[in-house]
């Protein structure tokens, strides 16, 4: 049995900050939360040093990073994204993919099979998010064109039938076959999210009602007021804020959505309606210039510049390239909330969306041992992952003075 002493440090629970308090934890659990320091004979001990301690971050949405991507289809691809996203904070992970073949498709779950059977060092995988390919072609974005199409009923029920790891699926309300593509998933415990869409108010409600209860990255490849004939129509984005009962998520990088959308989205929705998502493509950690969206084989070029990728053509944002600390940070600095308000959009709210709140998303007794340590600044210092340490800053720092 291993014991583990986190002290000296201001502990972020859903109901408050314990200016100075302790979290313990055994083997890969927490054991206790309190406000009293105490002392445990046969524990390691882990001084915070004053900075905050957090329940690990859960990204719900994301493509790639340290140049590679899911749909590579490689089990490196895989562990080497997940290490990357640990080094920030990300504890947990939805691995996603982009419009392509259905080939393709399997050949990303293989690799995610094989893969979360050797991730000790990375970020946890929760299953996979399929992103497409049932999108409107009018808000694909920078999905490849090529692969978009409708709902085929035979082509998705032989995907779920190869793989059981697919726990979300993003796809266009709107679309023929849709309702039915949703009621489908719904039947396999598969979160249907409404995404790349043209829909109005009237399809949205039918959705809802038919399982699709998330907004894919609000406001980006979705439909806003319309008018046809004249009339006008609520879009996507209007329907997410009128549904209370519809979650969201956002790309709080504050490029894909400026302060005040950033601030009217927290206003409307709030913390517990309101995921935070990266996002990230494959450039996410490394140096601005030319990279890829989607599979090396098949994917698009594209450009990172202004801390964003870019179609060539600069007419679209092709991705982000965020990682979660700076999500969080963002929503503080830009969005003007609290911390606590923020470290909840990116950690209990996307563990309720995803049906893992019992043992994710909060520093609480019984629950996974995933927690972070950062600063003033939200940089970092140490991610833990049921119970391993899996990233210190401060060993890192003396390697590289050593």
């Amino acid at each position: 049995m291993q014991r583990i002493k986190i002290f000296n440090g201001k502990i972020i629970t859903p109901q408050r900050i314990i200016p100075d308090g302790m979290v313990v934890i055994t083997n890969d659990k927490i054991s206790d939360v309190s406000d009293r320091l105490s002392e445990i004979s046969d524990a390691i001990e882990i001084d915070a040093k004053g900075n905050y301690i957090a329940p690990g971050f859960i990204d719900i949405h994301v493509h790639g990073g340290a140049g590679y991507d899911f749909m590579d289809g490689t089990e490196k691809a895989f562990l080497e994204i997940a290490a990357l996203h640990a080094r920030y904070g990300t504890t947990a992970m939805l691995p996603t993919t982009l419009s392509g073949s259905k080939e393709e498709l399997l050949k990303t779950l293989d690799a995610y099979e094989s893969a979360n059977k050797k991730n000790v060092m990375g970020a946890q995988f929760l299953g996979m998010h399929l992103e497409g390919p049932y999108f409107a072609m009018s808000q694909r974005g920078a999905q490849d064109p090529r692969f978009i199409r409708d709902p085929d009923p035979s082509e998705y029920k032989e995907i779920m039938s190869r793989s059981s790891v697919v726990k979300r699926w993003s796809a266009a309300p709107e679309l023929e076959g849709a309702i039915e593509f949703g009621r489908y998933l719904r039947s396999k415990n598969v979160l249907p999210s409404v995404a790349h869409t043209d829909a109005i108010y009237e399809d949205v409600v039918v959705a809802f009602e038919n399982g699709y209860t998330l907004a894919t990255h609000l406001y980006s490849a979705m439909s806003g007021v319309t008018r046809k004939n004249a009339f006008r129509y609520a879009g996507v984005i209007e329907s997410a804020f009128i549904i209370d009962e519809m979650d969201v998520e956002i790309i709080a990088d504050g490029v894909h959505l400026p302060p005040p959308l950033l601030k009217l989205v927290y206003k409307i929705k709030g913390a517990d309606r309101t995921a935070l998502i990266t996002d990230a493509m494959r450039a996410a950690g490394m140096p601005p210039g030319e990279s890829v969206l989607g599979s090396l084989a098949n994917g698009l070029k594209v450009i990172v510049e202004d801390g964003v990728a870019k179609l060539p053509d600069r007419t679209s944002f092709a991705g982000s390239v965020a990682t979660a600390d700076r999500l969080v940070r963002t929503m503080i600095t830009m969005a003007e909330i609290p911390l606590s308000d923020a470290i909840k959009m990116m950690t209990s709210t996307p563990a309720r969306i995803l049906n893992v709140l019992d043992s994710k998303g909060s520093l609480a007794p019984g629950k996974d041992a995933d927690v972070v340590i950062f600063d003033a600044a939200v940089n970092i210092q140490t991610t833990m992952i049921k119970g391993k340490i899996v990233f210190d800053r401060t060993r890192l720092s003396s390697r590289i003075s050593a």
